[in-house]
């Protein structure tokens, strides 16, 4: 058997079995010679064979320690290749001057899995070393391990290294621990306690006195230390990624193929285990391109197989951490990889999990003190490590199968779509309501709009992938409930490109349920996504296409309407401004019959748009006169429709007025209106709608030589780069115009 697979079957740690084959270690503990035993499936005999010769070996003798700490607890190797970490040895190295002021310092060095723990803490003894004159000690205590070291045992090999005989080491633990602080106390010691376990296995061993300093390294976070400085590891940074690659296997090598380096770095996630790991492997292997290992390890399925060189492994090193959780934890980090985003809140994993929310939020803790998931700083989410999400993904399939995968992820997408559908329907005018009607957890319910949207924008991935395997499944009604809740949310968010997605699996579904009049809907908000979202005129002049046959098989004037303005939409922005003008004049006269709010609201979106379109043709004044009519609409207001809604279409006249207004050169009256409409916006949290008035406003700043168009437009110039909005050229348009002519400057 490897070294790895043994250490999987008997809960050993590589390099514990490492330390027993090297003679390092001759003496293991009995219950780490059982495991070994039955993972091997030696006999009785052998078994007991097997412990006598680990009994013989338990008495180690004790070799005389000197100032500088050689001998059975002498500092390890430090390796040569070495990388980073400048800023957290600098802050380990301020502590020596506590230490030499008497008082013992202790620093806690923990994290996930890989991040090179034991490497920096060896490190930096190697560096301090010489700030401790009386001796540098380290002690692996087996964290890992199914019978990690006890302070008892830990205890006497430290006092041997400082001298005290056999004879003289107290048998119990706690005389043991005050005779090392007493002693310890008269020293300058430098202590590593690497792999530990717990709080409870190293307090015993931390000096209380004097001008020590001691190092310990634990995937868990041992929080329950008072009074210790921490220092915390981060990934790597790429640079940093490939200057390790470099020092492991040469810059020539490196240098040779730059950009796979890169590739290669951001393959291994920037942990320095797999990195290590990699540039093993292709040390092993001098004449093997690093393209060649880049294709490997960009297959998923075969990635963490290809992080494995000789005893190291990445695989190995997170099922040490993963042998150690409880059951529940173990369940929430594998089915919790199911999870849609970069990051899940304790309501997801619970749902993939099959627990409570609050015992899932607490796994999730313990998940994160083990170094297996990261918390985000700001709010209760959590995220994996890349190569960690695969191997949780692996536990899923060995341990819980593809029955158990399925029913978590359709329960998990069900409840979702019901909290989405009730959450998106705050904003739904038809609704307005203020409770979450329908929401699978009424008592855990987003409440009010701001909270509702906040919930939909945290859980976006997460109600996507709902909405997918819904319509891959079948839920065709569930999916067209979800997206028509959807509908006036989508305008407040018309920057995700998404849109496209929800609103062509929802006509999808539509044509799966034989609903003519329901297709006929979804296609146009296709159609609107198609145009407003990802910027594809030809994509939405046919989804707009459709809609308009599907509305006239049915008799729907008001989907007609909407099919005939969306097409329009799309031809002007292929060019083709008189057919859009006639598909307007088309749909202004079909709307005009409709006497629902819907139909008065539609009408108001129509005659906007061609008032746009005609002003963009040369003629301002009649659009000037046609959105003053979309004005005196907004004005006598629209029965069943709240104020709110009817002044965000007021906001849109305000707008194109005060566009018009600028067409006609008469650019101090178009101020007015456009800092109306871009306050409307604003308040509304509409980004995709306010940056473009931001815009229009900037431009008619410019020409009036206010002090305010500079600062106005390069601030719609970001915010509609960072929109991906069309409109950010002729932001940087304008601005370059603004330095041509020499306007006033912010």
């Amino acid at each position: 058997m490897s070294q790895e697979a043994l250490s999987h079957a008997a809960g050993v740690s590589v390099r514990a079995l490492a330390d027993m084959e090297r003679g390092r270690t001759r003496g293991p503990q009995r219950r780490t010679v059982q495991a070994l035993a039955q993972a091997l499936g030696v006999d009785e005999a052998g078994a007991a064979r097997l412990e006598q010769s680990a009994a013989a070996g338990r008495p180690r003798p004790r070799a005389a320690t000197g100032p500088t700490g050689s001998g059975t607890l002498a500092l390890p190797r430090d390796i040569q290749d070495f990388t980073a970490r400048g800023d957290a040895l600098a802050r380990l190295a301020e502590l020596v001057p506590d230490a030499g002021a008497g008082l013992p310092a202790v620093t806690v060095v923990a994290g996930q899995p890989g991040l090179g723990k034991t490497a920096f803490a060896v490190h930096a003894a190697h560096r301090l070393a010489p700030h401790f004159p009386d001796g540098q000690f380290a002690l692996d205590l087996h964290g890992m391990d199914a019978e990690p070291t006890s302070p008892r045992d830990a205890l006497a090999r430290l006092l041997g290294a400082i001298g005290v005989a056999d004879a003289a080491i107290p048998s119990g633990t706690d005389d043991r621990a005050g005779l090392w602080r007493s002693l310890a106390g008269e020293r300058r010691l430098l202590l590593l306690l690497d792999n530990a376990a717990c709080e409870f296995q190293v307090e015993p061993l931390l000096p209380g006195t004097g001008a020590s300093l001691t190092i310990i390294t634990s995937r868990q976070a041992l929080a329950g230390l008072e009074s210790v400085h921490r220092t915390d590891l981060a990934l790597l940074r790429r640079e940093e990624t490939v200057e390790l690659l470099s020092r492991i296997i040469g810059p020539d090598r490196v240098g040779a193929e730059a950009q796979a380096a890169r590739d290669l770095a951001g393959l291994c996630g920037h942990l320095p285990l797999a990195v290590r790991i990699a540039g093993q492997r292709l040390l092993s292997r001098p004449h093997e391109r690093l393209g060649k290992l880049v294709a490997r390890l960009a297959t998923e399925a075969r990635r963490l197989d290809g992080l494995q060189a000789g005893s190291l492994g990445v695989r190995a090193a997170f099922a040490l951490s993963y042998r150690q959780l409880p059951p529940r934890s173990q369940t929430l980090l594998r089915r919790a990889a199911l999870a849609a985003g970069a990051d899940f809140s304790p309501e997801t994993g619970a749902l993939l999990a099959g627990l409570t929310c609050d015992e899932a939020a607490v796994c999730a803790d313990e998940l994160t003190d083990a170094g297996l998931l990261q918390s985000d700083p700001a709010g209760e989410r959590y995220r994996f490590h890349d190569l960690l999400r695969l191997y949780a993904a692996e536990r899923i399939d060995a341990e819980d199968g593809p029955d158990v995968r399925d029913a978590a992820l359709d329960r998990t997408a069900h409840w979702m779509l019901r909290r989405a559908t009730a959450a998106a329907l705050h904003f739904d005018v038809d609704h307005e309501q203020t409770a979450s009607q329908g929401d699978p957890d009424p008592a855990t319910a987003p409440v009010g709009r701001e909270r509702a949207r906040a919930w939909l924008e945290a859980e976006r991935a997460e109600w996507l992938a709902a909405l997918r395997r819904a319509h891959g499944t079948g839920r065709h009604r569930q999916v067209l409930d979800t997206a028509q809740a959807m509908h006036w949310f989508s305008d407040l968010n018309q920057h995700w490109e998404q849109w496209v997605e929800v609103f062509r699996q929802s006509a999808d579904s539509a044509r799966a349920l034989g609903s003519r009049q329901e297709e006929a809907v979804h296609l146009n908000y296709l159609a609107w996504a198609y145009n407003l979202c990802v910027h594809d005129p030809r994509a939405a002049l046919t989804a707009a296409d459709s809609a308009l046959a599907a509305a006239r098989e049915c008799g729907d004037g008001l989907q007609q309407g909407w099919a005939l303005g969306y097409g329009a939409g799309a031809l002007h922005r292929l060019g083709r401004t008189e057919e859009a003008q006639e598909r307007l004049r088309d749909s202004a006269r079909c709307l005009a019959s409709e006497e629902s709010p819907h139909g008065r609201l539609a009408e108001l979106t129509i005659l906007n748009s061609l008032g746009t379109l005609l002003r963009q043709a040369g003629r301002a004044a009649e659009a000037l006169e046609i959105h003053r009519r979309s004005e005196r609409i907004c004005r006598a207001g629209i029965p069943g429709r709240t104020v709110e809604v009817v002044e965000l279409y007021h906001a849109v006249a305000r707008q194109q007025i005060g566009n018009d207004l600028a067409a006609l050169e008469r650019w101090h009256e178009a101020e007015a209106p456009l800092r109306q409409a871009l306050a409307a916006f604003d308040a509304a949290q509409m980004p995709a709608w306010s940056e473009q008035a931001r815009l229009d406003l900037g431009r008619v700043l410019g020409a009036t030589g206010h002090p305010e168009a500079r600062a106005t437009l390069l601030a719609a110039r970001d915010a509609l780069a960072a929109l991906r909005d069309p409109r950010q050229v002729e932001a940087a348009e304008a601005l370059a115009a603004l330095d041509v002519n020499g306007a006033c400057t912010a």
